[in-house]
């Protein structure tokens, strides 16, 4: 092959290989992509973190708290307190701490946490109870309603079976649906606006102003949400919830537009949590590893502790066994289980069973008596047999006592 036959080969595949890479740019199509990294350390540790900047934007200032302590040390006037975090802990001096902060001209913004129960006649949280609100679920509102409708219902049809009636204007029903367009959604009127503001707090609770202290108030189609009642000089707003103020609902609606109407003029406290963790809870959530590590150890320390020292003894051996030993180690034991009145008993019965052997009728005879045929028996003085022969005392013997007691005897049965 000579060189020209390469020239055209080599030239007609770059020409194919043009051609193609034409082809597949005119197929390919440009786009872009917008990756979600989610939300920045910051914001995942702080759910409140964009009602900060959004409050600090409208020129107001807003500073942190972590527990209540703060309020020894915060003046009333002019101050908005917002203490959305949990207070399962806080105790009931903390809560007229509180409340006396209020009266003295701060305004309190809290979230209702339990239920009223109809039973024990409280919820259980302390603030709710000391203002006299009550919150309630939804659905028992649905229920009473319904028997309410209905009795309402059976009512009006017999009024209306009574007298004729007439269809409504269509401008009333039009009027009639427009008020229903959002059922799902808060909705405050204020004066001199047209139309109210909308906010989408959890329908599913209900809060009641049991003692009717309350001068203004928010609601949807099912429930109330929002409730404002005057305090000493302060003011008090209780709300259902306040998910629509963390950073993934406060942009929706005019939820934003209602944290800055109830903290305008004023300067603003975010109280996060009304309690603190304890000492465990705070190592267990920065240094669980740190923790592991510590059980690790000790668990090891208590079986190192726990291991033998030295090696095992052996059992000893069966050919170094006397006789000698058993009846030293039986008698150890009768010792230890019976006690000294059992073994003495023991050998003053045997004695007097050989005695009948050796004399018959020795059980007939009287105690003096029988310490004499031992006497002529044994060849042993009187004051001996007296003494090894007689009741035993209930009281403990002494070692020395015991053990002359037990000689004597074996020297009466050994001579039997």
């Amino acid at each position: 092959m000579n060189r020209r036959i390469q020239f055209f080969l080599g030239a007609g595949l770059l020409l194919v290989l043009g051609l193609l890479g034409i082809y597949l740019l005119g197929k390919l199509t440009p786009y872009q992509e917008t990756l979600k990294h989610g939300p920045d350390p910051e914001a995942r540790a702080n759910p409140y973190l964009a009602a900060e900047h959004f409050l600090r934007k409208q020129g107001l200032q807003v500073q942190r708290a972590d527990g209540l302590e703060v309020i020894k040390d915060l003046p009333s006037a002019g101050q908005t307190l917002l203490l959305l975090g949990d207070r399962n802990r806080m105790t009931p001096k903390q809560a007229e701490r509180l409340l006396a902060w209020t009266a003295k001209g701060g305004h309190l913004l809290f979230v209702a946490e339990r239920l009223w129960d109809e039973e024990e006649g409280k919820s259980g949280d302390l603030l709710l109870d000391s203002l006299g609100i009550q919150q309630y679920e939804s659905e028992e509102l649905d229920e009473d309603a319904s028997e309410a409708a209905d009795e309402e219902a059976a009512a009006e049809d017999e009024h209306d079976a009574e007298q004729p009636t007439e269809p409504m204007p269509e401008e009333a029903q039009a009027a009639a649906d427009e008020g229903n367009a959002y059922p799902e959604l808060t909705q405050l009127y204020l004066e001199n606006e047209e139309a109210p503001a909308y906010f989408n707090f959890d329908t599913d609770f209900h809060l009641y102003d049991a003692e009717n202290r309350a001068h203004a108030w928010a609601n949807s189609d099912a429930a109330t949400h929002l409730l404002q009642l005057y305090h000493g000089d302060g003011l008090i707003s209780v709300v259902s919830d306040s998910w629509i103020w963390q950073n993934q609902g406060i942009g929706e609606y005019d939820n934003a537009w209602l944290l800055w109407y109830m903290t305008q003029d004023s300067q603003v406290t975010l109280l996060y949590r009304a309690d603190r963790d304890d000492l465990f809870s705070l190592l267990l959530e920065h240094f669980p590893q740190a923790l592991v590590a510590l059980a690790l150890l000790l668990a090891f320390g208590l079986w190192h502790l726990g291991m033998r020292q030295g090696p095992l003894l052996l059992p000893a051996s069966r050919n170094r066994r006397q006789l000698q030993e058993h009846l030293r180690g039986s008698a150890d034991f009768l010792l230890r289980h019976n006690g000294q009145h059992s073994l003495l008993q023991g050998l003053q019965q045997d004695i007097q069973r050989r005695a009948r052997h050796r004399h018959p009728g020795f059980e007939r005879l009287a105690v003096a008596e029988q310490w004499q045929v031992l006497s002529r028996l044994t060849r042993q003085p009187s004051s001996v047999i007296s003494q090894a022969m007689r009741p035993l005392p209930k009281q403990r013997l002494a070692a020395a006592d015991f053990t002359r007691q037990v000689a004597n005897l074996q020297t009466l049965r050994n001579a039997l």
